[in-house]
């Protein structure tokens, strides 16, 4: 199982990267904390050797093997409405998540 990236996702990655030359993708990785335990963390990043990178159309995400374990299988996506923008995570691990929607449990 993968992290897989939609399109729009992907775009919004490149040009991120594109703002700061000196990261090569999106670090994705899960914390402890929030009203259910868990949530999201992300940042600009450079990948290590102990990292799964996963890559659409040059856009990369980053993360740590133990991230990874809460992440497989989940689709990446990115939102623009009128009042927000954000990364969206379709996570199958999810058993659980707040009423605000930035944490979870798995």
């Amino acid at each position: 199982m993968s992290i897989t990236l939609t399109d729009a996702a992907a775009n919004r990655i490149k040009f991120l990267v594109q703002k700061d030359d000196s990261k090569e993708g999106l670090r994705v990785k899960i914390v402890g904390g929030g009203c259910s335990g868990l949530h999201y963390k992300m940042e600009l990043g450079v990948a290590s050797e102990h990292d799964k990178v996963f890559e659409r159309d040059g856009a990369k995400v980053i993360v740590d093997r133990k991230s990874f374990l809460y992440l497989r299988g989940t689709e990446l996506d990115y939102i623009e409405q009128l009042t927000k923008a954000e990364f969206v995570f379709k996570n199958p691990n999810v058993t659980r998540s707040c009423g605000c929607g930035q944490s979870f449990s798995v």
